[in-house]
């Protein structure tokens, strides 16, 4: 995972606040994240990639929930 953070853009929390316009159109490209004392804290990322996430989040939950009832459906 650490890879993957690495791989973003970041910004410190100081720059973030002072340049928060760049910040939105920047994250609206790709995410970004964003540190304080040199570690990342936060990720910050358009609507769009949030809406992305979430929709496989909700079918890996479902797809999870499907393989359990399988399961009980067997024993």
């Amino acid at each position: 995972m650490a890879h993957l953070v690495s791989a973003m853009k970041s910004m410190s929390a100081k720059n973030a606040k002072n340049s928060f316009g760049l910040l939105l159109d920047t994250a609206r490209a790709e995410p970004v994240t964003i540190e304080k004392h040199g570690r990342g804290v936060v990720v910050v990322l358009s609507i769009e990639e949030y809406q992305r996430l979430m929709k496989h989040r909700v079918k890996a939950v479902r797809d999870a929930g499907n393989m359990a009832g399988r399961k009980k459906e067997r024993a």
